[in-house]
């Protein structure tokens, strides 16, 4: 069992630290490229009209415009993020705890509290759960493609299923 849970810890780290580096990568190429065609058409410019130039940042350009995924699959990496590092931050404690109140009372009332908090969060994320399971079956029933990504065949609800995953 100790071996199971090790694996889970290295797997979280790992998507989590792949999320951040796919959601940076997919950015960074974006950007780059909405911004390099420019220098292109500038030296074409002066060196007198180069078409190779002017071909190379037509060519940057396209590819640029090709990219319209690439904003709707940064939002989408985005919110896995958030719900998967929602569900690693509490198991590893990683969450920020405001007790300045409850450090002021006794021993026993402190406990008392904290286990209220807890009964507290748990029926929340249940709530939670329960709501956005109905909520992607509800897409998954649908079948409404995702923004700018439905053609490349990912679905609302392959986005959405990380809700009631992480919760």
């Amino acid at each position: 069992m100790n071996a199971l849970r090790r694996v889970w810890e290295h797997f979280e780290e790992g998507f989590i630290a792949f999320l951040l580096a796919a959601m940076t990568l997919i950015t960074f190429v974006y950007v780059i490229l909405n911004n390099f065609y420019t220098l292109f058409y500038w030296l074409g410019d002066t060196f007198g009209g180069n078409e190779t130039l002017l071909a190379i940042g037509d060519f940057i350009l396209d590819m640029a415009q090709a990219m319209t995924w690439s904003n709707a699959l940064t939002k989408a990496l985005f919110g896995w993020l958030i719900f998967f590092g929602l569900a690693y931050g509490v198991r590893t404690a990683g969450h920020i705890g405001v007790d300045a109140l409850v450090k002021l009372a006794p021993r026993g009332i402190q406990r008392v509290i904290g286990v209220i908090a807890c009964l507290c969060c748990l029926g929340y994320a249940g709530l939670i759960a329960v709501g956005s399971f109905d909520w992607v079956r509800t897409l998954f029933i649908a079948g409404i493609g995702a923004e700018d990504l439905g053609h490349y065949g990912v679905q609302q609800w392959h986005i959405g299923m990380i809700v009631p995953f992480g919760y």
